[in-house]
């Protein structure tokens, strides 16, 4: 009883690197990088949104700002955010505060895991 063991829960996130590649095919290596870049950068900015929302407790509109991060999470083929982040709307719109946090949790994780490594997978492939 004297030992306590820290979890720290390690979240492997899928990629459907297929999405960035028809963004590259469709519209060539300079447009493209400059378009995923921004569209990167306003899905950090967004997360980093709804993290201070839920910090300030004020959950209004949040429901909305979670669809919207899940949608631009999907067209960048970021498929564990997405779906996390629909995970945390649903448990918002039912009301189930405990379910929210560790949604909520998960999703900061995952946006972490998500962001760094759509930024490694960039440099990799194009």
């Amino acid at each position: 009883m004297g030992e306590i063991a820290a979890l720290r829960p390690r979240e492997v996130v899928r990629q459907d690197v297929e999405a960035i590649a028809v963004i590259y095919r469709n519209l060539g290596a300079p447009v493209a990088e400059q378009m995923v870049t921004r569209a990167l950068g306003e899905l950090a900015i967004t997360m980093a949104g709804i993290a201070e929302k839920v910090r300030g407790q004020d959950l209004k509109d949040l429901s909305r700002q979670l669809a919207r991060l899940g949608r631009m999470a999907a067209d960048l083929g970021l498929l564990t955010l997405a779906t996390v982040a629909g995970d945390a709307k649903i448990c918002l719109e039912r009301a189930d505060g405990t379910a929210f946090s560790a949604v909520w949790a998960r999703l900061m994780r995952v946006a972490e895991r998500s962001l760094t490594a759509e930024v490694s997978l960039m440099d990799q492939t194009f």
